[in-house]
């Protein structure tokens, strides 16, 4: 019996590294009986080329399929392909019910400064790191934030998620597709979940983007969380008049109070009504059973 972590799943095989060494593993017939499946991140036990046990996880996302994750990492952008602030709010907003950490990287800084998305993220509270995969801009801070941890890189196809770690790394040589002008956006070039030390510490899952992030036992999820999960509501989340307020229209509303003084910026809360009005259509009688 022996310990390790899973660095990579892929046509039902786990390679587990164990001291240094990959081991190509099944996992056991009682994880599927179970309805669990192991994820790349976990730290499990292995026993004759088998993944025999499942350790404890910190967190795990569904899509994509990782666990114990220190970080989310979302590369955004201003220039082609241009970022929806909703689409940031709500992995934002899924990392927040697994208390996973948000950093948010504005790559593609050299074609078009996202100064708007800056403000924003800065002010609602998170680490935000200006970066060029072309001129190297950001690239040394981004190597500090991601070392010593477990990230995961998310965002929209072509805005440069593969370019980036290839900065980071040479080594990686990750293949990197082109961004369609006509269309706005990019080709999915990750096409399944890996971790990559970096030769700068740390280590980073790419994911396929903001399209496959995550499920609908999230959308459930938030929809019982939501406010919490936008963390600068926090603070003002029991000083409104009512309980059970929605943060949506009510008189005395204290978030909504923050956003008309600007303690809160706009774009999160209209992200927030976004997402409130999607997880409102979901009715009790169609929620999966777990």
């Amino acid at each position: 019996m022996a310990e390790g972590q899973i660095v990579k799943a892929l046509s039902g095989f786990y390679y587990v590294e164990v001291g240094g060494e990959v081991v190509t593993c099944r996992g056991r017939g009682k994880f599927r009986k179970e309805g669990r499946s192991p994820l790349v991140g976990d730290f499990v036990t292995i026993r004759e080329d088998l993944v025999w046990d499942i350790l404890p996880r910190k967190n795990a996302f569904d899509r994509p399929a990782v666990a114990n994750v220190d970080q989310l990492v979302v590369i955004a952008s201003a220039a082609i392909p241009v970022t929806d602030p909703f689409l940031i709010d709500r992995v934002a907003a899924v990392a927040a019910l697994r208390e996973c950490p948000v950093v948010v990287v504005l790559n593609k800084w050299d074609l078009c400064p996202a100064e708007a998305l800056r403000a924003v993220y800065e002010q609602a509270g998170f680490t935000v790191c200006p970066a060029s995969a072309v001129t190297g801009l950001g690239v040394e801070r981004l190597a500090a934030l991601l070392a010593g941890k477990l990230s995961v890189l998310t965002g929209n196809s072509g805005v440069g998620k593969s370019s980036l770690l290839n900065a980071l790394d040479p080594r990686l040589a990750l293949a990197v597709g082109e961004v369609s002008r006509k269309l706005g956006r990019g080709r999915h070039t990750t096409r399944h979940v890996e971790r990559f030390a970096l030769t700068g510490g740390g280590y980073v899952i790419d994911t396929p983007g903001f399209s496959s992030f995550d499920g609908a036992e999230a959308n459930w999820a938030l929809k019982e969380q939501l406010a919490e999960c936008f963390v600068e509501f926090r603070p003002y989340l029991d000083r409104c008049r009512f309980v059970g307020c929605s943060h949506t229209k009510e008189k005395g509303c204290a978030v909504l109070a923050a956003v008309k003084a600007r303690e809160i910026p706009r774009s999160r809360h209209q992200s927030y009504l976004r997402l409130f009005e999607e997880l409102r259509r979901l009715k009790d009688w169609e929620r999966p059973e777990i």
